[in-house]
Order: C-alpha cells, then sequence, then structure tokens
C-alpha cells in the first residue's frame, strides 16, 4: 500500500522556471484538484506573499486547506514548515501550532534538537498532528532514529522522508542513494517516503516503491520526466509515478499513516 504526494510548488522555484508552477491559493488549488485525478492521494503545501517570495502564515494555510478540502475531498492536505532562510525554529513551530493542520512536515535540522522541539513534537503528538520528519542525510537519519529511541522524539505513528539530491536541479542520482537511508533506520517501526530532485526522480521514486516507501512528486523537487522531457504539469508527473506504482502491483495506501497520523 503506497501512497503518492504531490509537492506543486516548493519556496524557491517560481513562475519564471515553469508557468505551472502554482503561486496563488487559486493556482494551488486547481493545481491539488488535478493532482488528485491523476493518482496523488496527498498534497504537500508551500504559501507565497505577494512578491512570490515563501511564507508562513497560520491563516493562509487555514484557507488553502479549506479550499483544498472542499475542491478535492479525500485529499490530504500537509504544509511545509520549511525556513527557506526566512524563518526560525521558533516561527516554524508558531505556524503548526496556530494553523492546527492535520499534518504537517518539519525538518531535523530546521527546528533543532533541543528542549522547545522535544516540547513540540510531544505537544503535535497529543494533539493528532500528523508530523513527517524530513532529513537530508544518512547521519540526520541516524540522529533522528537516536532521539526516537531515547524517547525524545514521539515513536509511534513515526513518519520521515528522505530528501535524495538538493537544488538547482540534482541531476545524476542513483537510487541506490536510498541504501543508506535504509541502513540507518534500519530496525525502526516507521513509515518512510521519499523526494528527489532532478530528471532521475521517477527513478529514484521508483525505487523507494519497490521497497515498501511512499513517493513525493511534483516541480518543488524536479521539472522533469522520466525521459528527460520537461514536465506540461504537475498532474504529468503524479500520472508517471501513479503508473510506475501500477505497474508495481501497489494500491494507495493509508495516507493518513504514511504522513504520521494516527
Amino acid at each position: 500500500m503506497t501512497t503518492i504526494m504531490l509537492a506543486p510548488n516548493g519556496g524557491r522555484r517560481s513562475q519564471a522556471d515553469h508557468p505551472a508552477i502554482p503561486v496563488r491559493i487559486a493556482e494551488t488549488v486547481a493545481c491539488a484538484v488535478a493532482g488528485q485525478a491523476a493518482g496523488a492521494d496527498a498534497i504537500h503545501v508551500h504559501l507565497r506573499d505577494a512578491e512570490g517570495g515563501h511564507l508562513l502564515d497560520a491563516g493562509a494555510y487555514r484557507e488553502l486547506t479549506a479550499e483544498i478540502t472542499r475542491a478535492a475531498p479525500g485529499l490530504a492536505v500537509q504544509i511545509t514548515t520549511e525556513a527557506v532562510g526566512r524563518y526560525g525554529a521558533s516561527d516554524q513551530m508558531t505556524v503548526v501550532r496556530e494553523a492546527r493542520p492535520a499534518f504537517a512536515s518539519c525538518a531535523l535540522r530546521e527546528l533543532g534538537e533541543d528542549a522547545a522541539a522535544f516540547a513540540f513534537y510531544r505537544e503535535m503528538a497529543e494533539a493528532d498532528c500528523g508530523i513527517q520528519h524530513i532529513v537530508y542525510t544518512p547521519e540526520e537519519a541516524r540522529r533522528l532514529r537516536g532521539l526516537v529511541e531515547g524517547g525524545q522524539i514521539p515513536g509511534a505513528a513515526l513518519s520521515v522522508i528522505f530528501v535524495v539530491g538538493g537544488y538547482p536541479d540534482g541531476a545524476g542520482i542513483p537510487p541506490r542513494r536510498l541504501a543508506g537511508f535504509l541502513a540507518a533506520m534500519e530496525g525502526l517501526s516507521c513509515q518512510w517516503m521519499c523526494c528527489a530532485f532532478g530528471p532521475d526522480e521517477s527513478r529514484v521514486l521508483a525505487a523507494a516503491m519497490a521497497l515498501g516507501g511512499h513517493a513525493r512528486v511534483g516541480f518543488e523537487n524536479s521539472l522533469h520526466m522520466a525521459d528527460g522531457a520537461v514536465a506540461p504539469d504537475n498532474a504529468a508527473r503524479v500520472a508517471e509515478v501513479a503508473a510506475i506504482r501500477a505497474s508495481l502491483g501497489l494500491a494507495p495506501g493509508d495516507t493518513a499513516l504514511a504522513l504520521g497520523g494516527r
């Protein structure tokens, strides 16, 4: 059972990079509808300010989530807390507390490994907010494991996303890069997802799904189809990964569980 999550924009790329990158709420909602029709089970959302810059805003997150839920019933919505060089850990935790989402993604390296972060993770677990922990390297995965095993981070319904590659465009990423992440988490009960940068996104996500993971796909990480062509839109990226999921004999899974829900 495999979840596909659409990540349509991120906090860095703009419509100068691709005209189909959504930057306004209405555009993101339309993208969510098309993505769900193409096979997405969830969407990972970013907000932009009036100048197109990355934005963390609880009220706007509540508005966007409500609009997606209305337009695309059944599509899970995960908000980002990514800093993108503009926000600190306190801001990131505050936006989740105030937005009250069902799901949020949080980077271990950004929220930190201190008492405030650990209290936040416990608070979110008690509030039934599914947290997906972002790790960028196998070493970060090992640190996350140690914190879970040490009781600092709740281990129940643990969800992790492995980030393979990085900006500006991680071309030439071999699927075997997943091995280091999986070795770091071996034996720990968790749901794991993968996202990958650049033209090799589909190859890496195919390997992740074959190995029992979930897949995050979209223009936040790659603008390219598997054949190297630039995708016309986010829905095309979702459709390609959904076709790979079907070819592997996999079906959509428990999205809430995949994203850290209970």
